[in-house]
């Protein structure tokens, strides 16, 4: 089986979503997008099986997105597309893709949802937020 998860290493939440793959017992394909970015085709594809649009995607802080005006509604997908292919520090992280589906991980326990093993017992995040074991609920 095949995991994939979008990665930045500086990034936190990113840490904190690749740790609980490992710990569900799987070793994903890790991707940093920042040094490896998709392809549009691939962008495109990841949004759709989202089942969000560009917007939605779009990473604001420590971005150019204000400098850029992202904010302006003036903007169509494809263009938001664009600009994130020009500046991939725009594409929100983690994205992780697994048989059961894709999802932007924010937070990182969204990952569960689609892990094939999501019983990872009790998990703490980098932070010291607890994330209960799901099989005592």
């Amino acid at each position: 089986m095949t995991l994939t998860i979008y990665h930045n290493p500086d990034c936190g939440t990113s840490r904190n979503t690749l740790a609980m793959i490992r710990q569900s017992g799987e070793e994903p394909e890790v991707i940093e997008y920042l040094k490896t970015p998709p392809s549009r085709d691939t962008l495109i594809d990841l949004i759709k099986r989202m089942g969000i649009g560009a917007r939605e995607l779009l990473r604001q802080k420590g971005t150019p997105y204000a400098d850029l005006d992202l904010g302006n509604r003036k903007w169509t997908d494809g263009q938001l597309i664009e600009f994130m292919m020009q500046h991939p520090v725009l594409i929100n992280r983690p994205i992780v893709v697994t048989p059961l589906g894709v999802k932007l991980c924010r937070p990182s326990e969204v990952v569960l949802d689609i892990l094939p093993n999501p019983n990872i017992g009790t998990f703490t995040k980098e932070d010291g937020e607890i994330v209960p074991d799901r099989t005592k609920a």
